[in-house]
């Protein structure tokens, strides 16, 4: 028999992110903890910065999939410490964006505690194509839909494709 908590955290971990639908929350590392006390069920998630504008979404979406599995009280927390890093994208959410063809974030090896202020703009890097995997690409644009993607083209295949920037 599975637990009430397993139960609660495996429909937490498939709400697909509102910016990225693609990913779910828990690829994406965003779900950081699920408890059951007393009937009550606690979602503890961390945004990508603390300004993301999905966060009310998420945690609405996290309430409706909850309630109508069953758990009819439901508290999302937010945690902002440690803040969330792209180095938390599961290996599987880094394919899931590729296949996508969203080039997933460089590693960001971040191990500083405390706020750290997001940089809207990408520093100049190498980025893989996610289409044919050349190196020879190119921004196009710093910014995309959401802050936290830029625009790049291929200079090889020349298809355009968007970038996950690392935080």
């Amino acid at each position: 028999m599975v637990s009430t908590v397993t139960a609660a955290r495996d429909i937490a971990a498939q709400v697909p992110d509102p910016e990225l639908p693609i990913l779910t929350l828990a690829d994406l590392g965003i779900l950081r903890d699920v408890r059951e006390e007393a009937g009550t069920v606690t979602v503890t998630i961390t945004p990508t910065y603390s300004g993301c504008p999905a966060m009310r979404e998420m945690s609405h979406d996290l309430r409706h999939r909850l309630q109508q599995a069953g758990y009819p009280e439901v508290i999302v927390r937010t945690e902002l410490s440690p803040p969330w890093s792209s180095d938390w994208i599961t290996e599987a959410g880094r394919r899931k964006l590729a296949a996508a063809g969203i080039a997933p974030p460089n590693p960001a090896h971040r191990r500083v505690a405390g706020p750290i202020p997001l940089t809207l703009t990408v520093r100049s890097r190498t980025i893989a194509c996610p289409q044919c995997g050349s190196l020879r690409t190119a921004e196009t644009a710093a910014f995309s839909g959401t802050a936290c993607k830029a625009l790049y083209r291929c200079v090889e295949c020349r298809e355009p494709f968007e970038y996950v920037k690392e935080i």
